[in-house]
């Protein structure tokens, strides 16, 4: 099975930009989707952005015009750029495959900070 590491994350001041980074331990073109969620302790996880294979990407209402998810199958990666983050963005970001998602298995995720 394919590995995602997430990474990037930091402390930032609202309005301010991150870029995170999930890298594959392996080849994630066959990879039909890859998806970024976040969790903070008063929330579920949440689905913030995916993207599949041929591109195509989705976000949820709440990161729609601020994040932008790109893939790098080359790199066997997955980005996501974040503008214009707002302190409640402030959250454990996640990287995972839908598939993982579906069986509950996550790895570790990287911590993003926003201060007002």
């Amino acid at each position: 099975q394919v590995q995602l590491v997430a990474s990037g994350g930091g402390l930032v001041q609202a309005g301010g930009s991150l870029r995170l980074s999930c890298v594959a331990s392996g080849s994630i073109f066959s990879i039909r989707t890859i998806g970024w969620y976040r969790q903070t302790p008063a929330n579920q996880r949440e689905l913030v952005a995916e993207i599949t294979s041929g591109a195509s990407t989705s976000y949820s209402e709440s990161v729609r015009g601020r994040f932008t998810i790109s893939r790098d199958n080359a790199k066997r990666s997955v980005y996501l750029q974040m503008n214009s983050l707002k302190p409640e963005d402030t959250a454990v970001y996640y990287c995972n495959t839908i598939v993982d998602h579906n069986f509950g298995r996550w790895g570790q995720g990287t911590q993003v900070t926003v201060s007002s």
